[in-house]
């Protein structure tokens, strides 16, 4: 068997358009011993937003990034700013009661108001515009789903309407409008919030991977060549690193993909997302004086069969198409934790937990969730009550809303377990890879993660995934090794892109076998 070649990868190049154009950081990597009021433990959207806002209330913060500011998942968006997050109300009222699902949307238009504002006051050149967005229904049935939702929506006192005005080049049936939503280059937007809590006592770390964390007063944060003692530590890395507060069972990992080229954005002034299967969402940015049309979607969960290729291609296909795309420039993924009963995750690491806390599960709505999420724990670490806070509670107990969904993830998360596990034994065999492929082989009993550069050199790693022992597979699209089970993403050269995996995946054996090519 031989893996796909080159020749097979879809078009376009495979890193987000944000990572590409917003330029890089260069803050040291943390090394010794410094105390502050507050660690952070990641440099996305909710990490930084924390930071600023407890640096602004008299705290000093110190921020630990593993990789680059903007790198991680918020650099992987679509850079909607928005409270329209599909029909989510309709679920969260039938989870969680009218009450909740109105807490929830209160909480994600402040998250609107709070970053313009932020932009206007730090003085952040990062593209920020008020936009409507719509969710919108092509079928008869989805198009009931949209009314009720809009109606519901707009019950609780969002800006909601339905409409059959929808300014998109396609036919539809109608959607409902959000007014006074919001979109951002996310990336120049984080770098501006690393540079605003930079500096009068507070810090940001980058290429500092955090290895554990101790509660305790003060509590400690310990790195590959530092330490940082804090009163209160922050972990706001998507998903936990090291299994604190067993999060890898209460959310599941999904992965989205988005393509973007260039193409007429003149009759697109707004974001879209379906109410129909496959989903889709639909925006257009102006990036340095170039206009680009982005199209996501293709999600699923990270255990179920990839075919990332064709998933790239599908969403081409839909932007050429129906949007009017040439070629595509860029292409990327992206995993998000999606809760079990549909809210984030915000408050203490766990019930026993004195001084950790974390914000994860931020159901695809990074941007909105991860900023209101970050107002709470700023609010709860100042003392200061905060009116969303029991709704989004980390330690909230909810079987009516949960349990079902928990038994069914985690059932699939062990079929992948023992999937991955029969697929490595000896017999599975590669016995050619193609410049720029990788799979799994079995090498002497041990599964082996091998990959070909472009040059032609072997590289082995131990397909062992750090988190748990699931056994990683080759992604060909993003060049990635991923684990099927809770989302762990690694490198070709084994370093962790994203967790929970908070290690390096170790160097595989030195011989391969005879007649491996």
């Amino acid at each position: 068997m031989t893996p796909p070649s080159n020749d097979a990868r879809p078009e376009g190049e495979p890193v987000s358009l944000w990572v590409a154009t917003a330029g890089t950081t260069d803050y040291p990597a943390l090394r010794g011993h410094i105390e502050v009021d507050v660690a952070v433990i990641g440099a996305g959207i909710a990490g930084l937003t924390a930071a600023l806002a407890l640096k602004r209330a008299g705290r000093t913060v110190a921020v630990i990034e593993a990789a680059r500011v903007g790198t991680g998942v918020t650099g992987h968006t679509t850079g909607k700013i928005t409270s329209l997050h599909r029909q989510v109300y309709t679920g969260l009222a039938r989870s969680h009661g009218t009450n909740a699902a109105r807490t929830y949307g209160e909480a994600n238009e402040a998250a609107i108001d709070h970053v313009a504002h932020v932009v206007v006051d730090e003085g952040i050149d990062c593209d920020f515009r008020r936009v409507a967005n719509y969710t919108y229904a092509e079928s008869d049935d989805a198009l009931e789903l949209v009314r009720a939702e809009a109606s519901l929506a707009a019950r609780l006192g969002l800006p909601s309407t339905f409409t059959t005005d929808v300014p998109l080049p396609f036919p539809v049936k109608g959607a409902i409008r959000f007014d006074g939503q919001a979109q951002i280059h996310p990336v120049k937007y984080l770098q501006g919030l690393a540079r605003a809590v930079n500096g009068e006592g507070s810090f940001v770390f980058e290429d500092t991977r955090a290895h554990q964390v101790h509660d305790g007063s003060p509590g400690m944060v310990d790195a590959e060549h530092g330490t940082v003692h804090a009163h209160d530590v922050i972990v706001a890395t998507n998903v936990p690193f090291g299994g604190h507060g067993l999060f890898y069972l209460r959310c599941h990992p999904h992965r989205s993909y988005i393509v973007a080229g260039r193409g007429d954005t003149s009759t697109l002034d707004a974001t879209f997302i379906s109410a129909d299967e496959p989903l889709r969402s639909i925006l257009t940015v102006n990036v340095g004086g170039t206009s680009y049309v982005l199209a996501g979607g293709e999600g699923h969960r990270v255990s179920e069969a990839e075919d990332t290729a064709g998933r790239y291609r599908r969403l081409a296909a839909f932007a050429h198409d129906r949007l009017g795309v040439g070629e595509v420039d860029y292409r990327w993924s992206t995993q998000d934790g999606m809760p079990l009963d549909g809210l984030p995750y915000v408050g203490l690491m766990s019930p026993l937990a004195k001084h950790v806390y974390v914000i994860t599960g931020l159901r695809k709505w990074g941007l909105s969730n991860g900023t209101a999420a970050a107002l709470i724990l700023a609010d709860t670490l100042s003392g200061q009550e905060n009116r969303w806070a029991r709704v989004f509670n980390s330690n909230r107990i909810t079987p009516k809303a949960s349990a079902n969904r928990f038994i069914r993830e985690n059932v699939k998360t062990t079929m992948a377990v023992l999937v991955g596990k029969l697929s490595g034994r000896p017999g599975h065999q590669v016995l050619a890879l193609a410049p720029g492929a990788g799979a799994v082989i079995n090498v002497g009993g041990q599964e082996t993660a091998v990959y070909k550069d472009e040059g032609g050199q072997v590289h082995t790693l131990s397909a062992t995934c750090s988190h748990l022992g699931c056994t990683v597979g080759f992604n060909p699209s993003d060049n990635t090794w991923d684990c099927p089970c809770h989302g762990s993403r690694f490198a070709t050269d084994g370093t962790v892109i994203q967790g929970p995996a908070a290690k390096n995946l170790p160097p595989g054996p030195s011989r391969l076998p005879e007649g491996f090519d």
